[in-house]
């Protein structure tokens, strides 16, 4: 089953879309619906992972003080090597 709806844009934007799909050979509807399906997509997966951390941190689950010194340290070059 699938819900049509209207959803407003700037010409500019529409003009934007109407390029695309006739680049891709796909209609308006199909570009909208692939670029909200990928938004939630991405949302949903960020916010999960936003989740998944502040149950971490509410349980105190928080990296030691020699994990974040390795982890600075990798990355960082050292004062003595410049």
């Amino acid at each position: 089953m699938m819900t049509a709806f209207t959803v407003r844009l700037p010409d500019e934007t529409a003009a934007r879309l109407d390029q695309l799909a006739e680049k891709l050979d796909r209609s308006r509807s199909y570009m909208a619906a692939q670029a909200i399906e990928d938004f939630i997509a991405r949302e949903e997966w960020q916010l999960a992972d936003i989740e998944t951390g502040l149950a971490e941190a509410d349980r105190g689950e928080f990296a030691s003080t020699d994990d974040v010194a390795k982890i600075v340290a990798k990355y960082v070059p050292s004062a003595r090597s410049s």
